[in-house]
């Protein structure tokens, strides 16, 4: 991912841990289906992180994930996993839960799970994997017992069929190891706005807990169907590709904050681009991937205070036009 403008302040890991400190979870309740794509609630007090409601079980988690994709995808190495190991106590300490990850996100799996055990920070994870690019129930299978040995673990949070793949076989499954006690939930990806269709449709088939697809302020094609259609059937929001994968970090490197940043506590235009997602009623967490712990601590930051409202949203939308 392209690196973003050194217009973050510098953060430590220590500074980190005395500045997120307070972010433990505070509710914000989801507005109704039919409200407009603002933040319709109060928001919460300075330096408390965002929680927002899994609808088919009441269980509220942060609004601010981690993405793995690229960023975790590193050998063995000490000196390459450090900054990673930084990343993820970062995370933690800010009051972060949901990581995403996937078997086929190269070692990823494998760097996860050694850094989990390392920090014993597993029993404070919400972990997200998907049955990915597997055919049939006994690859299904495989790959996910594969899946558990690599992250260390039992059981994980949340089962994805990754970019709709085999989804009638791989959801039956991912639903098996549910009743099985071996994920809680269960999902479906993508990650591109011409897969929203087939998103759609299988939405309506097989009624996942989570769903998970790229949103962002100049790729708004889930605000037609997929998010309404979320509200409707009460499933969770997972967003990827919320910088385009770099892509809007660049277009904005020389460009100054609106001053409008300030009345929501924004202090980068990552944070604008983070709750502009989060403004959306319908999304309940995105999942920025990082190997920078500064980029980690800028990140959280984006889920705390007040989120963007109709206008701020318009303002935005334009300045990337």
């Amino acid at each position: 991912m392209t690196s973003r403008r050194e217009f973050i302040s510098t953060a430590t890991l220590a500074a980190a841990g005395v500045a997120l400190a307070p972010l433990a979870a505070c509710s914000q309740e989801r507005a109704p289906a039919k409200a407009a794509a603002t933040a319709a609630v109060a928001p919460p007090k300075p330096g408390t992180l965002i929680t927002r409601t899994i609808p088919s079980s009441g269980e509220k988690i942060p609004v601010i994930g981690l993405g793995t994709s690229g960023s975790f995808e590193v050998g063995s190495d000490a000196g390459e996993r450090a900054p990673l190991r930084e990343v993820l106590e970062a995370f933690v300490a800010g009051g972060g839960t949901l990581i995403d990850t996937a078997p086929t996100y190269g070692t990823a799996e494998d760097v996860l799970g050694d850094l989990m055990a390392q920090t014993g920070t597993r029993g404070k994870l919400f972990i997200a994997t998907k049955l990915s690019g597997v055919t049939g129930k006994d690859e299904g299978i495989k790959q996910f017992n594969d899946t558990l040995r690599r992250l260390r673990t039992d059981k994980v949070e949340l089962l994805q069929v990754h970019n709709l793949r085999d989804t009638a076989t791989q959801i039956a499954l991912a639903r098996e190891l549910k009743a099985q006690g071996k994920t809680k939930y269960t999902g479906l990806t993508h990650y591109r706005e011409d897969g929203q269709a087939q998103l759609a449709e299988e939405m309506r088939k097989h009624k996942p807990d989570f769903i998970q697809i790229n949103y962002s302020p100049v790729s708004r094609g889930a605000e037609q169907t997929v998010f309404p259609l979320a509200q409707e059937l009460g499933c969770a929001v997972m967003i990827n590709r919320a910088f385009e994968d770099g892509r809007l970090i660049s277009q904005v490197r020389d460009k100054p904050l609106p001053p409008w940043a300030k009345d929501v506590g924004a202090d980068s235009w990552a944070q604008l681009f983070l709750k502009f997602v989060l403004s959306h009623p319908a999304v309940t967490v995105v999942i920025p991937a990082t190997s920078k712990v500064r980029h980690q601590v800028d990140n959280l930051r984006a889920g705390t205070g007040s989120l963007l409202d109709a206008k701020q949203r318009d303002a935005l939308i334009a300045a990337l036009a």
